[in-house]
């Protein structure tokens, strides 16, 4: 049985990507918050609490999935956090939190992730990138957001510069608006039909994973919806 690892996989995008696995035959190892165990129920689905803010507990993790299955053929990190603030607004405080967020739990898992699947010389590794991370024009809104979403780029980039010819592939995901309920929430006059839905980008993943998708090397899925 093909083997996936879908960190934050209670969050919406994470649900989402762990229902198309696990619909595509995959057995997934998802890590969820503490006290909230919601990703889905199936035999084929084990939950793991981990902090990937620290870099043993994500070894860990990644650890026990190959004890367990021998291998990893797909990696998909989903955690992060977002916050909003122009420069004047935003203290070097703020930068450091944003890192630890998105990068560094980024990090901790697609380094032991892509060190297992360059032995395999096989897989497929997932990070989720954002539109002011490419274009910071886009961006000052949101600078410390902005800033930890472009190391996650540079990782992309690095990995895949590792990797060289082998068949082990970094994919950047980079959505548009997402269409959560907070989201909604938080612009309530929107036009949530411009926005990309969670289940789209699982499907983009899964096609990614599939052999029509084997052949592309470096890619950047924009997936912005008409956002």
């Amino acid at each position: 049985m093909k083997t996936a690892i879908v960190t934050g996989a209670s969050g919406n995008l994470g649900k989402a990507v762990v229902e198309h696995l696990l619909a595509d035959g995959y057995h997934v190892t998802g890590t969820v918050f503490r006290h909230r165990s919601n990703a889905g129920s199936s035999s084929h689905l084990d939950e793991r609490v981990a902090d990937l803010g620290k870099e043993d507990e994500a070894e860990d993790l990644v650890t026990s999935v190959v004890d367990k299955y021998k291998r990893i053929d797909v990696a998909v990190l989903t955690v992060g956090g977002f916050a909003a603030g122009k420069l004047e607004d935003t203290g070097i405080e703020d930068i450091r939190e944003q890192i630890r967020l998105n990068f560094d739990t980024a990090y901790n898992v697609a380094r032991p992730v892509f060190k297992q699947m360059m032995k395999q010389q096989t897989g497929r590794i997932f990070l989720v990138g954002s539109r002011p991370a490419l274009d910071m024009r886009a961006g000052q809104a949101m600078l410390a957001y902005s800033f930890a979403k472009s190391l996650v780029v540079r990782l992309a980039e690095s990995l895949n510069e590792s990797a060289g010819k082998t068949d082990v592939v970094t994919s950047l995901v980079v959505p548009g608006t997402i269409d959560t309920p907070q989201n909604r929430e938080g612009m309530p006059k929107a036009d949530f039909n411009k926005w990309v839905k969670p289940e789209d980008i699982a499907k983009t993943i899964i096609f990614y994973c599939s052999g029509a998708g084997r052949i592309l090397r470096e890619p950047v899925l924009k997936v912005y919806g008409q956002s």
